[in-house]
């Protein structure tokens, strides 16, 4: 198996900063980097970037990215470290945005007090919150942001915001520190993840079907697998995460909700009755790629249905497969079960 290191291209690739997030290909890079090192491409659309591993995996073998996904926090993930070749944050835009606001507003202190994060934290985060838009630069602000969703993340336990308290602390150091410490440690991850690979690459945010179709070499296709044993709402586990990293704006938060977490956000990927057609339709949108689509034994469709799918649109159709044991859970009875070992498969479509 050829490593990204052995496909590395003529600079050093910098480490990927590394957070829990449902459904990270993080564990399979190499995986992908080999069944795609026998392709022939220079673009690549990362589809449904989510965490950015993937999008910055192909970046770091020298291709031209474009990252895509709807949420707000995947698409800073992605501008800060993709699309973003040369900017960092410097040691005294990280002092003024620590710097005290006093036009900050009290809506994080105020919506979610007592849920989450301590009273100090939740300051913090109101305050620094204020002072990121008055940033220069879209790669600035995508840095800050994702720096701060990130320590948001390491603070609170299993990095998921589906319950209240603290029962699900297990006495790691990252909820010891206090989310300004987490925040300065973020933003020097971020900062020692941005390089250039002489490439232009991009970072959208938006519906995949919304997006006008380009003729990329590559369409990486990494959508939320529907599940009869679990659900793949994003919202629901990382609502305070897609809200911090808007500020609630163009976002409304679901009545009567015990977490204040946000509506939820139609997807077809969500419906067993739809999203065959939502394949079906992905497929045909991009008629001169190549597809690679990451996929689980899982998950609907079957590995024989999305075969079957695939070949109404490419000639030639190859199946990869990776034995994977996800830890990702959000109850203690689910991380370790035989649902979590799954088949990991990568479909191949090409003419």
């Amino acid at each position: 198996m050829k490593t990204l290191i052995e496909q590395q291209a003529p600079y050093e690739i910098p480490a990927f900063p590394s957070t829990r997030f449902m459904g990270s290909k993080r564990r399979l890079l190499d995986f992908i980097s080999q069944v795609a090192s026998q392709l022939d491409y220079e673009t690549v659309l990362d589809a449904f970037s989510g965490s950015g591993c993937v999008s910055f995996l192909f970046k770091s073998l020298g291709k031209e990215v474009t990252s895509n996904d709807f949420l707000a926090y995947s698409y800073h993930i992605a501008n800060a470290t993709v699309a973003n070749n040369n900017t960092t944050a410097s040691a005294d835009q990280v002092d003024f945005l620590l710097s005290k606001n006093k036009a900050a507003g009290d809506f994080i202190q105020q919506t979610f007090n007592g849920l989450f994060f301590t009273p100090a934290d939740n300051a913090f985060l109101d305050n620094i919150s204020a002072n990121i838009p008055l940033l220069s630069s879209s790669y600035e602000k995508s840095l800050a942001i994702a720096a701060l969703c990130r320590a948001a993340l390491k603070k609170q336990p299993r990095g998921v915001f589906t319950v209240i308290g603290h029962r699900y602390d297990d006495g790691r150091r990252d909820f010891r520190l206090s989310m300004r410490d987490q925040f300065i440690n973020s933003i020097s991850e971020y900062n020692a993840a941005v390089f250039d690979n002489n490439r232009k690459n991009q970072a959208f945010k938006g519906d995949i079907f919304q997006r006008e179709p380009v003729d990329y070499d590559l369409v990486y296709i990494d959508p939320p697998y529907y599940s009869p044993h679990s659900d793949n709402d994003y919202i629901r586990r990382y609502h305070f995460i897609e809200g911090l990293a808007t500020y609630w704006t163009g976002v409304k938060i679901k009545e009567g909700s015990r977490t204040q977490r946000l509506e939820k956000r139609d997807t077809p990927f969500c419906s067993r009755a739809r999203c065959y057609e939502a394949f079906d339709q992905l497929f045909a949108k991009f008629p001169n790629s190549k597809l690679l689509v990451s996929y689980s034994s899982n998950s609907l469709p079957t590995r024989e249905e999305m075969i079957d799918i695939m070949k109404k649109h490419r000639r030639h159709v190859e199946v990869f497969e990776y034995d994977h044991k996800y830890s990702f859970g959000n109850h203690n009875h689910k991380v370790g079960n035989n649902r979590n070992s799954v088949q990991e498969y990568l479909f191949l479509g090409h003419s």
